[in-house]
This record gives structure tokens, C-alpha cells and sequence, in this order.
């Protein structure tokens, strides 16, 4: 009996020290270096598919306010790319630059050359409406046509743009599963699109723009107003997407642009215009960047 109560005593004082070793274990924080470097990194030209685009010398306005300064920056085609910097830098401005939805803000102006596949998508003559079925955008907050069904949404792109598909429902699958999104909503296609989740609706809003069969995919802030749920599925898709197409994301999720971006570019705005700092593999730009500036800004000392 009592070598029983001395047995049990040993295992009870045994086990929470185990327990304790353990939770200690698996609650240690990874430096935002560390996962980026646990991806696999792309190089430039490795992928079969999509199409590179090129800024050079950008710079935007809005009337007289010079809101984006000499920005020249690459994107590779099959690679992910973030956007990174403090609130009022010009992130999501350069986002619109590259597919032309900068001037549809009064008093907008730009400078400079954007191109896709070397050809200038601002040269004269250029067919915006097939540059922006080019280069797809998703926005900040979902924006799903509440009037329309699941299935009407996806689809809605290619109507707009008078493009006939010939076959919509293995298309209308094709998306969904793109998206991730396919497994949630397969019986549900006829129900609007207002009935779906915040992510959800995100996810349709990605399904939408890859209908008409983008070779870039432009994203501002994707997973802000979502939970980290919803933010997990948003990424596997991106990560998805990825291995077919250009993405360039705006983020202000530093732990989000280390776990899905190959490339990052910090840029800032001192008083002045947003000008970009530094672009860099993202593994590098978190362990090793090169100006002090962009060292404060990934390591939170501010913005």
C-alpha cells in the first residue's frame, strides 16, 4: 500500500514536469527570418507558366501630391512577391499602378513604365480593358455581387468581358478549386453569394478573377478583416496559385509575408513621397537587410 502512494507520488511529481517540458517546447517563437527561410525558394525563370511584370521609374500623384517616387521593381513570373511598409507609404497606390486602376481616381496622374511580357501596358494605344482581364485585383474587403448566386459570381467576369467559355461548369469547378473554395460551396452554387462566410467570400472573389484566366494576380491587404482561420485558407491558396502565376500582395502581416512571399520590398515614406528602400528574397530581406530603415520596420521598433 504504501509503495503504491509512493509510485503514484513519484508519477504525479513526474508527469507536470513533463507536461511543463513539453508545452515549453512547443510554444517557442520562430523569428520571422526563420520562416521564410523554411520555404522553398523560387528562382526567376523556373516556371513553366505566367507572366513577369516590370515597374521602372513609377511615380504617381493624386492632383499635386506627389504620392509615389521612382519606384523600379521586378516581378518574376511563378513567384510571390509582398509589399511591405508603415501605413501611407504607397503600397496599395503602386498596386494600382500595375494594372492601370490608378487613373480611374480623379486628378491621378502616373510617371514611368509598367510592363508585362516587355511590352509598356500604358503605351498608346493599349487596350486597358484586356490588361486588367491580365492582370486580375483582389480587394481589401470581399466584394462578391450580393444579387448574384455563387455560381453567377465566378462566371460574372467572363460575361462582362464578352469572353464565351466552352464548357462554364468543369470552368466553374476549375476556380472553385483554385480558390479552395470548391469542397465548401459544390452543393450550394445556386444560393447567393451574401449566405458565405467573410473568407469565404474572399475565396469567391479569387475564384472570380481566375476565370478569365489572369497571368498576374494582384492582392491589397487580402486577409485584413479576416480571422486566422479564414487568413490559413487564404494563404494555402495563394501558395496554390503560385505555382501558375505572378501574385503581388500587399501586406501588413509581417508573419503573413514570410509565410507565402519568395520576395519582399519595404518601401517608406520620410514627410515625403512613398519611395521604396530595399527588395530583397524574403529570407533575406528579414535576416539580413541592408538599411538600417528596413531593419526597425521587421523587427516592430516601428510602424
Amino acid at each position: 500500500m504504501g509503495d503504491n502512494q509512493n509510485l503514484g507520488q513519484e508519477d504525479s511529481q513526474s508527469n507536470p514536469g513533463e507536461e511543463k517540458k513539453e508545452m515549453k517546447t512547443s510554444t517557442t517563437p520562430r523569428s520571422l527570418a526563420d520562416v521564410a527561410s523554411n520555404r522553398t525558394r523560387k528562382e526567376p525563370g523556373t516556371n513553366p507558366l505566367g507572366s513577369g511584370l516590370e515597374a521602372r521609374g513609377v511615380h504617381a500623384w493624386f492632383g499635386s501630391k506627389h504620392a509615389l517616387k521612382d519606384v523600379t521593381l521586378d516581378f518574376a513570373a511563378g513567384t510571390v512577391t509582398s509589399l511591405i511598409g508603415p501605413s501611407g507609404c504607397g503600397k496599395s497606390t503602386f498596386l494600382r499602378t500595375l494594372n492601370r486602376m490608378h487613373e480611374f481616381i480623379p486628378t491621378a496622374a502616373l510617371a514611368g513604365e509598367v510592363l508585362l511580357g516587355g511590352k509598356d501596358i500604358y503605351a498608346s494605344g493599349t487596350d486597358v480593358t484586356k490588361i486588367r482581364l491580365r492582370i486580375g485585383m483582389v480587394f481589401q474587403k470581399p466584394n462578391p455581387f450580393p444579387s448574384m448566386t455563387i455560381g453567377q459570381n465566378v462566371l460574372s467576369g467572363l460575361k462582362l468581358a464578352q469572353i464565351k467559355a466552352p464548357n462554364t461548369d468543369d470552368l466553374l469547378q476549375e476556380c472553385l478549386e483554385r480558390a479552395g473554395l470548391w469542397s465548401e460551396v459544390k452543393d450550394r452554387l445556386n444560393e447567393h453569394a451574401s449566405a458565405l462566410s467573410g473568407g469565404q467570400q474572399q475565396r469567391l472573389c479569387i475564384a472570380r478573377s481566375l476565370a478569365v484566366r489572369p497571368e498576374v494576380l494582384l492582392m491589397d491587404e487580402p486577409c485584413s478583416a479576416l480571422d486566422p482561420g479564414s487568413t490559413f485558407r487564404i494563404e494555402e491558396t495563394i501558395s496554390h496559385l503560385a505555382k501558375t502565376m505572378t501574385i503581388v500582395i500587399v501586406t501588413h502581416n509581417m508573419q503573413q509575408a514570410a509565410r507565402v512571399s519568395d520576395y519582399s520590398a519595404f518601401l517608406l515614406s520620410d514627410g515625403g513621397p512613398g519611395e521604396l528602400i530595399e527588395s530583397a528574397p524574403t529570407s533575406e530581406l528579414f535576416s539580413r537587410p541592408r538599411d538600417k530603415r528596413t531593419e526597425d520596420y521587421v523587427t516592430g521598433r516601428f510602424g
